[in-house]
């Protein structure tokens, strides 16, 4: 269990924060003053640090700069109820986080946390690399495994991801990836940028597919306080947050052209401007970003620019889907199975001889992410040592038996030739083509098929589907 701190002197705040987390799965202690945090961080190794930035006896930077010095293993993020750019990347550059500003929106703060958690693991796993390591120069050992959801396959499309990360990792180049929604794109990002000269510098991830056109912007270069209705405060943007690091831009392919267009002047010029500001500011940022749709298509639509698709395009990764990684599957799924032991305080084993057949014929629609929440909800269910196939969702389970009674039906070509063999087969394939549809609902099946539920249920146990 991940262990936080909240320093705090508004003593509600701690509290709320307190038992939010706590029913997220984190321990948690409150301190109150910056005296009581050094007590708290002498006594226990906390992986993060929640700061508010003014307290009574001393400030969250003061707190920042002890921690990073005696505790450096341990990540933190600056809470406050003021909104001071220059503060904020003065902070940042002294090893906070990020920088948060007052008020605090639970989804946010837990995908922020949840982030600056992966990332201080990360960076501490380059760091004891780096004491073991011998005094010579040598060849720095990858730590794709430390990023989350990121895990190093055997077979042949596995190895060819591997060879392309740490190919393009030591350069500067944007990098485009591009792969099946849930093949892990934000993992390899994250994996190119901590094998780079970047790593101990910000990791910023934006998903473009919940901008709206009005909020881009300002989502991109930030803006001034009251340079349009409802800046109320100063923000800092994206590219400013990542300043000297890696940004990573999800599904830029739903970008408005507008947007777009102010992406290449920003690409280009590597400068950007906050809205309301007239101040240009200097940018050193490396941008990868990630699709799942073919934006070569897209430009001939004309909804993507060509000239910003070959700025972003100095290096390109396929992902391979989740299917055509073989054995690999359960290499992931042993992995997302300790990920969730360790959530759940479970002690579960392993999977089923039946379990890994079927994770090994079925089709992963969803690819990592589909097998990841999968093996978790199995996890949640499982009292025994193992997983067996019943802690599976009905449409997994039922689907890898129709695959396999669909070579058992195929698997003779010769039979084919005779007629009424043909027709069976023909039944067959209608039959398992409706049931998948309606995701394995017999009543709607049966509707569908003009057939009665009895006679629907008599042709499935003649192919072994009496499910």
């Amino acid at each position: 269990m991940k262990r936080i701190l909240i320093v705090d002197d508004e003593i509600n705040i701690g509290l709320l924060l307190s038992k939010f987390l706590t029913r997220n799965g984190f321990a948690v202690d409150t301190a109150t003053s910056g005296f009581s945090a050094q007590e708290y961080l002498a006594k226990e190794s906390y992986d993060l640090v929640l700061c508010d930035y003014r307290l009574e006896d001393t400030d969250g930077k003061e707190i920042l700069i002890k921690i990073k010095e005696s505790y450096p293993q341990t990540g933190v993020i600056i809470i406050t109820g003021y909104s001071d750019i220059k503060l904020a990347v003065e902070l940042i550059k002294l090893g906070a986080y990020d920088y948060i500003t007052k008020p605090l929106y639970p989804d946010e703060i837990l995908n922020t946390i949840n982030k600056a958690i992966d990332t201080q693991v990360a960076l501490n796993d380059i760091s004891v690399e780096r004491q073991d390591a011998p005094k010579v120069k040598a060849p720095r050992v990858p730590v794709y495994n430390h990023v989350e959801n990121f895990v190093a396959g055997q077979s042949p499309a596995s190895k060819e991801l591997l060879k392309q990360i740490q190919l393009v990792a030591p350069t500067s180049y944007s990098v485009i990836l591009m792969g099946e929604s849930g093949t892990g794109k934000e993992s390899v990002a994250k994996a190119i940028h901590l094998n780079s000269p970047r790593r101990d510098n910000p990791f910023v991830a934006m998903d473009c597919g919940s901008l709206t056109k009005e909020l881009a912007g300002s989502e991109f270069f930030g803006h001034e306080k009251g340079s349009f209705t409802g800046a109320l405060n100063t923000k800092i943007g994206h590219f400013e947050m990542a300043n000297g690091g890696t940004l990573f831009l999800d599904e830029v392919g739903n970008l408005s052209y507008e947007i777009q267009a102010a992406l290449l002047r920003t690409v280009q010029e590597r400068k950007i401007k906050r809205i309301g500001s007239t101040k240009e500011i200097d940018l050193d940022v490396r941008i990868i970003v990630a699709t799942n749709e073919n934006l070569g298509a897209a430009i001939q639509k004309g909804r993507f620019r060509e000239d910003l698709y070959h700025r972003f395009n100095e290096f390109s990764i396929d992902l391979p889907p989740l299917s055509q990684r073989g054995k690999d599957i359960m290499i992931f799924a042993r992995t997302f199975l300790d990920f969730a032991n360790d959530e759940l305080k479970r002690n579960i084993t392993g999977f089923s001889k039946d379990v890994e057949e079927c994770f090994l014929t079925y089709s992963w629609p969803g690819n990592v992410r589909e097998l990841k929440n999968v093996v978790r909800r199995a996890t949640l269910l499982t009292e025994t040592d193992e997983i067996q196939l019943k802690a599976l969702p009905l449409e997994i389970s039922t689907d890898a038996k129709v695959t396999a009674i669909e070579k058992v039906i195929h698997r003779n070509p010769e039979k084919s030739r005779d007629l009424k063999n043909a027709a069976s087969e023909a039944e067959y394939d209608a039959i398992l083509k409706v049931l998948r549809e309606v995701n394995f609902n017999k009543t709607k099946a049966a509707k569908i098929l003009n057939i009665d539920r009895k006679t629907l249920y008599n042709k499935m146990k003649a192919i072994n589907l009496d499910t």
